[in-house]
């Protein structure tokens, strides 16, 4: 364990290094200052509204503050899709790039294994990316608080869905390092990417037409990749009783919001996934052919 504890350290400091990091980075800040003006003159307007209606003030969580509502949860779905662009960039080269550029020879003749290395490379990632998702999730959500007054109900259980979607989508990338080449694996990663976010489409569109068939092969979507399930779950967390009543209408017409809770065996089928991707990557880097 001492050895993977080094190894992920190691994949820290090479993440903090990498260009493409840093360019992220800059424009997350970038994003964050954007979108945050842009709820500030929402507000202001919201503001101006109520008062010509004769109005002193709006309820934070009223109807009249759906816009801020809105403006919170889609900016939350960004911190996901960044997130989650964020743990393929940084890790699609974790194994693989080493092995293609030779440096892999130089490590391993190191008194380290393999599987501890593939270990503390899903480790050291993890850690950049789930502190990521996290400054900039507690950044937008504080930004949003600070200017409207608004937080969602319980943005903790929340931002908790979306970095175990993180770490999920990480160990999935990390598998895909010992398998593929990088180029290879960052396509197939995005593709199960896409995958699940059409599973949430087609339980989206199965739920709204009252089609068993759809909704039947949006939860096969979304058990084969069930990042945009944890998404969803995410949402739900988000919202104030009266934007759940308003989907509720809707009949879960809108598939990037849901307003049902995960269903916990999603959530523990999640966390299993995630430690079978990285005991499969260990296990299937410390047999291979180099």
């Amino acid at each position: 364990m001492r050895n993977a504890l080094l190894i992920a350290e190691l994949s820290l400091r090479e993440a903090m290094r990498k260009r493409l990091v840093l360019v992220l980075l800059l424009l997350t800040a970038a994003f964050l200052g954007f979108y945050l003006f842009g709820v500030f003159k929402l507000e202001a307007t919201l503001d101006q509204r109520a008062l010509e209606a004769g109005l002193e003030e709006r309820s934070v969580t009223g109807a009249a503050n759906l816009p801020v509502m809105y403006a919170a949860m889609f900016g939350m779905y960004l911190v996901y899709f960044l997130g989650a662009l964020m743990a393929v960039l940084s890790t699609v080269g974790a194994i693989s790039g080493d092995v293609e550029s030779g440096v892999m020879q130089s490590i391993l003749a190191r008194p380290i294994r393999r599987a501890q290395l593939v270990l503390g490379r899903w480790l050291g990632f993890t850690a950049v990316n789930v502190l990521y998702v996290s400054l900039v999730s507690g950044a937008l959500l504080g930004g949003v608080w600070l200017i409207t007054g608004f937080l969602p109900p319980a943005p903790l259980l929340a931002v908790g869905l979306i970095l175990l979607a993180i770490t999920l989508i990480t160990a999935l990338t990390v598998l895909g390092s010992t398998l593929w080449t990088t180029l290879a694996n960052g396509i197939g990663v995005f593709v199960l990417y896409g995958v699940g976010f059409a599973g949430g489409v087609l339980a989206s569109i199965g739920t709204f037409a009252a089609s068993p068939t759809l909704v039947t092969l949006g939860r096969l979507a979304n058990t084969l990749m069930p990042t945009n399930a944890l998404w969803l779950g995410a949402s739900y967390h988000l919202q104030p009783d009266v934007l759940r009543q308003l989907g509720d209408m809707t009949r879960g017409a809108n598939p990037i919001f849901s307003t049902t809770p995960i269903a916990p065996g999603l959530v523990l089928w999640a966390v299993l996934y995630a430690l079978a991707a990285v005991l499969v990557a260990m296990w299937r880097f410390s047999r291979r052919d180099l």
